[in-house]
């Protein structure tokens, strides 16, 4: 997919990322998403990454990186098994792909939230002062590799945005 100003307008991006992206000499969407990795603008490349997407990649995104945090949360919350049901629905959804199946995947997206809050619930986590870094460090090692693997996810599909 090619990158455009009237693209990331219609996408809702921010300023900032707009100025970004028309600095670069990039056009190509996956260029784009490594670029921004390289950068360390991990949440600017999931911002992008997820746009690229079709549904069904979205939601085998969303069921990954909700996967790589959940023992976190259910160390944090372990009575709470919302998380974990809506990552059993969507995976529901991706073999069905049925109504009732949707609806229940919908769900899902809110265990996306993980990726965006695995530092958060990681320093939440630790009782110490001291682990804070460390769980920064983590955060950003689970990122990464939600991040690859949704760019595996676009390798083997075709790329196209909703």
């Amino acid at each position: 997919m090619i990158i455009t100003k009237k693209w990331l307008q219609g996408q809702g991006a921010c300023l900032d990322g707009i100025d970004y992206f028309s600095e670069g000499d990039i056009t190509d969407g996956v260029e784009w998403v490594k670029c921004l990795i390289e950068s360390k603008r991990l949440d600017w490349a999931n911002w992008l990454l997820v746009r690229l997407m079709t549904h069904e990649q979205k939601v085998q995104y969303a069921i990954y990186a909700a996967e790589q945090v959940i023992e976190i949360y259910e160390s944090k919350y372990p009575t709470d098994n919302r998380p974990r049901n809506a990552i059993e629905a969507a995976k529901q959804y991706l073999v069905a792909k049925d109504k009732k199946a949707a609806d229940a995947a919908y769900v899902a997206y809110a265990a996306y939230v993980a990726y965006a809050a695995a530092d958060a619930a990681y320093a939440a986590h630790v009782a110490d002062a001291a682990y804070v870094a460390y769980a920064a460090a983590y955060a950003e090692v689970m990122k990464l590799k939600i991040l690859e693997y949704g760019l595996t996810i676009l390798d083997e599909g075709a790329v196209c945005h909703e």
